[in-house]
């Protein structure tokens, strides 16, 4: 399972339907692969194998009917409400938005068995400025990102309301 099989265009779509973001603007962060070869090197072959294709079979048999809606219960109740495969999923979304990858729960690892590399961890520094959490807000990641020349001249994107 590597970035040129099908496994990672199956993570992509995965990735798209559990941020609500485009493939196009998810590769534009330049992290998918890095997010795709992080949690194939924390939860392992096995089961990320069969995230990705419980994803996929769901995807292929939803295609025909009134997709959005059997996609998002299936999703949900398969793999989100899974107890093997929804920590996984939830850590995705995590990774995807504030760039880190949370430990799983200590219930998932006494069932599933603890992963050596399962820890919190920032995967790259790259990956914090890419957080889908920055454009979701309407901000630029503090630190990380100018604003552009002469933004400084407008009116914030963010209004603060006094109560």
């Amino acid at each position: 399972m590597d970035i040129n099989g099908p496994e990672f265009e199956y993570f992509l779509d995965l990735s798209v339907v559990l941020t609500g973001f485009s493939r196009f603007h998810l590769q534009g962060t330049g992290q998918a692969a890095l997010y795709f070869e992080t949690v194939l090197d924390i939860i392992g072959e096995d089961i990320f194998g069969e995230l990705l294709q419980t994803f996929h079979t769901i995807d292929i048999q939803s295609k025909n009917k009134n997709y959005e809606l059997i996609l998002n219960r299936r999703l949900r109740s398969e793999i989100l409400g899974s107890e093997k495969l929804g920590p996984i999923a939830r850590n995705i979304i995590k990774l995807w938005y504030v760039a880190n990858w949370y430990q799983l729960p200590p219930g998932w690892r006494n069932v599933f068995g603890a992963k050596e590399n399962d820890q919190t961890f920032i995967p790259s520094p790259q990956a914090y400025p890419e957080g889908l959490l920055w454009p979701t807000i309407g901000v630029n990641p503090p630190g990380a990102k100018g604003l552009g020349y002469a933004t400084w001249s407008e009116h914030p994107s963010v209004k603060i309301s006094r109560r």
